[in-house]
């Protein structure tokens, strides 16, 4: 991973839960001592620990190594708050309806956040029928090219993957579609609201 647990997201975690330290240390088998040092800086939990602190304080261990736990406060559901991630090391493409602590090849990912279009990444739509031909004038080589199109509606996410030396275009039935992304391999991920 990219990170590694700090003392501070322990104590908080082991806090959020009403728990001593020394309730913690006997949980995963470990001293009071060795909890405490963690806490202050002053060690750090080995590897093999990682998986019963993460149980033990009701979290995955990318949660635990991210320092944050993310809970679903989302109750009533709704399409617009979709993330996309994009590992930087195989290019796979992960998407989320929500708040999620992604991790590909051993990397935690950030969400991609989506600019307005510019004049080299400006999203062109025409109505054909019931569908959206979306095309991007964009080149699509081995080293730049779109990734991919998403369409969002409240209702759901219509994605179309692209490969360089493809074309940069898609359909997409125009069914409540609200909001167009396209994502360029070097410079991020663009939107266009319908």
């Amino acid at each position: 991973m990219d990170r590694y647990v700090t003392g501070a997201v322990i104590r908080r975690l082991r806090e959020n839960k009403k728990m001593t330290q020394e309730e913690l240390a006997e949980i995963i088998h470990v001293s009071g001592k060795a909890v405490s040092k963690w806490e202050t800086g002053r060690g750090l939990p080995d590897i093999t620990l990682l998986e019963s602190l993460a149980k033990a304080l009701d979290i995955s261990v990318i949660e635990l190594l991210s320092g944050e736990d993310v809970r679903n406060r989302n109750r009533s559901f709704n399409m617009f708050k979709a993330k996309f991630y994009v590992c930087p090391v195989c290019g796979n493409v992960i998407r989320s309806t929500g708040d999620a602590v992604i991790s590909c090849c051993g990397i935690t990912l950030p969400p991609l956040e989506a600019e307005e279009g510019d004049e080299n990444h400006n999203i062109h739509v025409e109505t054909v029928e019931d569908e959206y031909y979306v095309t991007l004038d964009h080149p699509m080589k081995k080293d730049h090219y779109i990734s991919f199109f998403a369409a969002i509606a409240d209702e759901g996410i219509q994605f179309v993957k692209l490969y360089p030396e493809g074309n940069a275009e898609a359909r997409f039935k125009i069914r409540r579609v609200k909001r167009l992304y396209a994502y360029c391999n070097r410079h991020g991920m663009f939107r266009l609201n319908l």
